[in-house]
């Protein structure tokens, strides 16, 4: 995860021998939080970052779908490009360029761990730096995907051949406010796998915080495009479907999430987002 390019501590547990996490019981402030999520989740210069605003995050799960709205909306703009090849190249251009590859870097690493066959080495292979053939064939399968989700929408084929910048535009937000909210799903409803970074945000807040979540995603749906309703929503429900699923596949293995099942939530339920929305969009 980016956070930890911020300097975050990354000791683990649920932070009680920490001062700043005995604030847990006290009223979150936005800003704070805000800031905290940016410096985990992309690589935007947030200015006046605090080291407290990381304890603001992690007890605020609601700021992974907000964060989710503003860098979907910058990557978005792509598919103004009057060339559909050039506009899903901008697009994950700019995706890359604003979260940076930690997010890929946790899929990869969850990929070598589920191609272990002893099952007792698979947190042994999550932090191993190398990258085996499970990883780069999860890494290559899931970009492909993406790719392809994104050349859809900017050719137009999802809406019947004729482009429509706008509604493209559309399901690729919801695409990204989609993922965003699995990460949060997963830090609300999973238990830590391991100590380290992921542990610091999974399990530090409980199912009651989905709901903040959901408010803050479900704005995504408002103002559709004519016909765009389905899409958005396929879009926006597609991806913390896949959180879930991934959670409970992982579990047994893991015993719950780590930093790098959140990356792989993020880079897994955007690709299948994009093609929910795609499919949703060709049917309505």
């Amino acid at each position: 995860m980016t956070g930890s390019e911020a300097g975050v501590d990354d000791g683990g547990g649920d932070g009680a021998d920490d001062p700043a996490a005995g604030a847990a019981a006290q009223p979150t402030r936005p800003i704070p939080a805000l800031r905290g999520a940016f410096t985990f989740l992309t690589r935007v210069p947030v200015p006046g970052a605090d080291p407290a605003d990381w304890h603001a995050f992690r007890r605020s799960p609601w700021t992974f779908p907000a964060v989710g709205a503003v860098v979907g909306a910058v990557a978005g703009l792509a598919f103004l490009a009057p060339s559909p090849w050039t506009a899903a190249a901008a697009y994950l251009l700019a995706l890359y360029l604003l979260t940076g590859v930690t997010h890929a870097d946790g899929l990869a690493d969850l990929g070598d761990a589920i191609a272990a066959h002893d099952p007792d080495r698979r947190l042994a292979v999550l932090k191993d730096a190398d990258l085996g053939v499970g990883g780069a064939l999860a890494l290559a399968v899931t970009l492909l995907a993406t790719t392809l989700g994104a050349l859809a929408l900017a050719t137009g084929l999802a809406g019947g051949g004729t482009r429509d910048w706008t509604a493209a535009f559309r399901i690729a937000l919801a695409a990204e406010v989609g993922a965003k909210a699995g990460m949060a799903v997963l830090a609300c409803l999973a238990t830590p796998a391991h100590e380290g970074l992921g542990s610091a945000v999974v399990g530090g807040v409980g199912p009651r915080s989905l709901l903040p979540v959901a408010l803050v995603s479900v704005p995504v749906l408002l103002a559709a495009p004519p016909g765009a309703l389905p899409a958005l929503a396929a879009a926006l429900l597609a991806a913390p479907v896949v959180a879930v699923l991934l959670l409970v596949r992982v579990r047994p293995w893991l015993g719950g999430a780590s930093g790098d099942v959140l990356g792989a939530a993020n880079e897994l339920g955007r690709a299948v987002a994009l093609h929910a929305g795609v499919v949703a969009w060709t049917i309505t």
